[in-house]
């Protein structure tokens, strides 16, 4: 029997979750068709009846998409439009709230036979608990990163499953055998190209100050695609640094973060990566102030690493808006870099609290739990 699953993702994490999720259905069950918006591997795994979007819808925060509201707008309809021609059997939602939590509502009340999952629980227990209700009225399952969150979506009537976190399986996959590299520093400004233009100078900036400071001190960038790598190298260029002292390496990030000496981490899933890795990091995050300040009014949460949240208090320091700056990130790597006793005790209470993300199977995990839905 041929099963329909419309699925959308809109950043780079959410396609390799996609993805892995979407191959985990196809063992699960025979005869499993896809369709949506995602990245290029759940393009590639659908024979492209995927659409790979996510270099144009990786934005972040509210006053970024605002700008671009005319270009949401209409791919919001033909999606809409897509969905309600092909009626699914199931809407497959992986993270992305903010698109797809509006999806979600269109399709409750337009193709109700249509059934709704999200996989990776969009947070909005940090930010936004009067919504749960909402969701729970529009959505036939949760699946969750955190046991915790699965105790919050069925107090409001939402069945919900922790599957435990896709980044275990893909993490232990590219796990390598390796010692780190001496006095190396690894650069993560993140996979969204206006990210990576507000956060790459800054570090740029950074690695100046520390190599007048510290002899041999090297810099490995991490490129999330071809086309971060294009803004990366431009970027590179205009900053006048020597060549060969920085070095930009595309695809490649979680090995990086294996090897390098210490890093600098742009807030999101990197920042679980690499404490996944035990690489001691500071993290940096800023948007445009209109953004931050709605923020600081709707989390109510003392962090916004997610390692420190899942540890309960500041492992890794957060340099915010204006904290994110040169001469701040400089010092903390100059003294990590001297340091072997900070560098270890940092990297062994990151691998603890990154223990807590579960085990590996977790798409085998999710997709048992869609197709016991689908066989209902």
């Amino acid at each position: 029997m041929s099963r329909s699953v419309y699925v959308v993702a809109g950043e780079v994490s959410g396609d390799t979750h996609g993805a892995e999720l979407m191959a985990a259905l196809r063992a699960e069950l025979d005869g499993v068709s896809f369709r949506g918006l995602g990245g290029p591997e759940m393009a590639a795994l659908s024979g492209g009846e995927v659409e790979n979007w996510v270099d144009e819808a990786a934005v972040v925060g509210v006053w970024e998409v605002l700008r671009r509201y005319g270009w949401f707008k209409e791919r919001f309809d033909r999606a809409l439009a897509d969905l309600l021609e092909w009626e699914p059997e199931v809407l497959l939602l992986i993270d992305y709230p903010g698109f797809n939590l509006r999806l979600a509502k269109q399709v409750r009340e337009k193709s109700p036979r249509t059934r709704i999952v999200h996989y990776v629980a969009p947070q909005v227990w940090a930010w936004n608990q009067r919504r749960i209700p909402q969701i729970a009225q529009t959505h036939d399952l949760m699946l969750c990163l955190f046991p915790f969150e699965v105790e919050i979506f069925e107090k409001a009537g939402l069945r919900s499953r922790c599957a435990g976190h896709p980044l275990v399986d893909e993490l232990e996959e590219k796990r390598i055998e390796t010692k780190r590299l001496p006095h190396t520093v690894g650069l993560f400004p993140g996979s969204r190209k206006k990210e990576v233009s507000r956060l790459f100078p800054m570090m740029l900036e950074s690695a100046r100050r520390l190599m007048e400071r510290e002899e041999g001190v090297q810099f490995v960038a991490a490129a999330a695609s071809d086309k971060v790598a294009g803004v990366m190298e431009r970027l590179l260029a205009e900053s006048g640094l020597p060549e060969g002292r920085v070095k930009i390496r595309g695809g490649k990030s979680q090995v990086l973060m294996q090897e390098v000496t210490c890093g600098v981490v742009a807030s999101g899933t990197a920042s679980l990566e690499a404490a996944y890795y035990g690489m001691p990091y500071c993290l940096v995050y800023q948007v445009a102030w209109p953004t931050y300040l709605m923020a600081r009014q709707l989390i109510r949460l003392p962090y916004i690493g997610l390692i420190n949240i899942l540890a309960g208090r500041e492992l890794v320091p957060e340099f915010i808006q204006a904290e994110a700056n040169a001469y701040e990130i400089s010092l903390w790597l100059g003294r990590y870099l001297k340091s072997p006793e900070l560098r270890a005790e940092l990297s062994g209470e990151l691998l603890e609290a990154a223990s807590r993300l579960g085990e590996t199977g977790t798409h085998k995990r999710a997709a048992h739990e869609v197709a016991l839905l689908l066989l209902k």
